[in-house]
């Protein structure tokens, strides 16, 4: 596939200063891309917005599934290059990557699955005398102009999360990417375009000015507003969005498991390890949190740290990979003085604790680190566990729920009644037993509670987001 990525904004034109998208594992540089200035955001919004206001233009179901049909095909012919793209711009290994366009090209599928089971209601009327005469009915109709901004981490399927519904619900949709990871998202949009999408419909930029991406998401013509990424910038910029905006909102966790003495370790800890060291732990519901009983505490982080040692840290695009870098060298740093700082405080440091390279951490397993260093109160997003021994679970369930961030944790046990009684306390949107904290299918709500995100990811749940419920009111003397 080519490099020569065209201005996927109709009727504008690039400003003069181009993007370098490098390789996180050595810097090299892959390709540049176009950049959006302030006129280009401009003109990408009036697109959108008159290609929504003119209601004969809009696209019936029927075209929608033709086009995300032929979408799925192209990208199943492509699918080798893409995952080596993704896994070359975002550092995902290849291995994992091919499961990330298997999933994309499933979320796509899955989109067309919404229109064909989209169906408004019929609201009872005949009931007392103010509805005598009546029937109503309710109708779905596109929210408006869509706004999408996404994260580096997952850089085709996340774009499917967020572009997928807002072409199937029928909203012209702008998509912003990570700067780190635009290439993936542009070729899913070329692919759109090239299944018969007119461009107008779903526009891509990436932007290098803060202004400019404030611009974008808080114009009046905005009408959902789907974000991907940290907590610090998603709720700044939902404090801009225009009156009657909606948004939903998708941050990080800092994911607990909670595990007891009747759990199944050798059945249950292979997962607990891919779960924190996937995608070097960058990832928003990675394995972060480990509490375990005391009698079987160090044994946990042995084992866990054993598994850590024997993945292989290596280039993404390599088969033997199991482990890639960090986006950035600065991640690096900052996830070497989490740990340290840890390591200074008192946690014993199992295996890792190091850097691999410029580029790469090691797999890290901590015992025991103090509650108040910041690997223990905040998300990391690098490839550390730490494990925490506790004398009565009600312990472990109250420094589970301690922190400001609520998503996804696990269970891990045979114990009927200590799974009940932990799922009934935990502070989660969802809870995983005997798995991993990271456990996904893309039908399923995806939702971060207190500072973890605002709103229900899921393509099925981003479909109805995107949409309003007309209703239809009919008066006849013949009802």
């Amino acid at each position: 596939m080519s490099n020569d990525f065209p201005f996927l904004i109709a009727n504008a034109k690039p400003a003069k200063d181009k993007l370098s998208v490098t390789a996180p594992w050595d810097q090299s540089l892959i390709c540049e891309v176009p950049v959006a200035n302030s006129e280009a955001v401009e003109i990408a919004l009036l697109n959108a917005y008159e290609i929504f206001r003119n209601r004969d233009r809009w696209l019936t179901p029927n075209r929608r599934i033709e086009i995300l049909d032929k979408t799925a095909d192209i990208m199943q012919s492509r699918f080798e290059e893409l995952a080596i793209e993704a896994a070359r711009e975002g550092g995902k290994p290849l291995v994992d990557s091919r499961v990330e366009v298997a999933r994309a090209i499933d979320g796509v599928k899955n989109c067309t699955e919404c229109i064909r089971t989209e169906a408004g209601r019929e609201i009872p009327m005949g009931l007392n005398a103010a509805s005598q005469n009546r029937l109503a009915f309710t109708r779905k109709e596109p929210i408006g102009v869509v706004v999408a901004v996404s994260a580096f981490n997952h850089p085709l399927n996340l774009i499917v999360h967020q572009v997928g519904p807002a072409v199937a619900s029928g909203c012209p949709v702008i998509v912003k990417p990570a700067e780190d990871t635009p290439l993936s998202c542009f070729r899913f949009v070329q692919i759109l375009h090239e299944a018969g999408l007119p461009i107008e419909y779903c526009q891509a930029l990436v932007v290098t000015e803060l202004p400019v991406a404030e611009q974008l998401v808080s114009d009046q013509r905005v009408g959902f507003f789907t974000f991907i990424g940290s907590g610090k910038v998603g709720w700044m910029l939902r404090s801009k969005l225009a009156p009657g905006t909606r948004c939903a909102l998708e941050h990080g966790g800092v994911a607990p498991v909670i595990i007891d003495t009747t759990a199944d370790l050798d059945d249950t800890l292979p997962l607990i390890a891919k779960g924190g060291f996937y995608h070097a732990g960058q990832v928003c519901v990675s394995v972060q949190r480990v509490f375990a009983p005391r009698s079987i505490a160090n044994d946990v982080a042995k084992r866990l740290g054993k598994f850590g040692e024997a993945m292989i840290i290596d280039d993404p695009t390599l088969e033997k990979t199991e482990v890639g870098p960090l986006i950035r060298t600065r991640e690096v740093d900052r996830v070497s003085d989490w740990i340290q700082e840890a390591k200074t405080a008192g946690a014993t440091c199992i295996t890792g604790g190091a850097r691999v390279s410029d580029t790469a951490y090691a797999c890290t397993v901590l015992l025991d680190p103090p509650s108040n260093v910041r690997i223990s109160e905040q998300e990391i997003f690098g490839p550390a566990i730490c494990v925490y021994s506790y004398d009565e679970v009600g312990e472990a369930i109250k420094l589970a729920n301690s922190l400001p961030y609520a998503f996804q944790a696990s269970i891990l046990s045979r114990n009927l009644d200590f799974i009940l009684r932990c799922n009934r306390r935990i502070d989660a949107a969802a809870i995983m037993v005997n798995d991993h904290t990271a456990y996904r299918v893309d039908w399923m709500p995806f939702a971060g509670l207190k500072q973890s995100g605002y709103g229900v990811g899921g393509i099925p749940f981003t479909f109805e987001d995107m949409q309003i419920e007309k209703l239809t009111v009919v008066r006849s003397l013949e009802l």
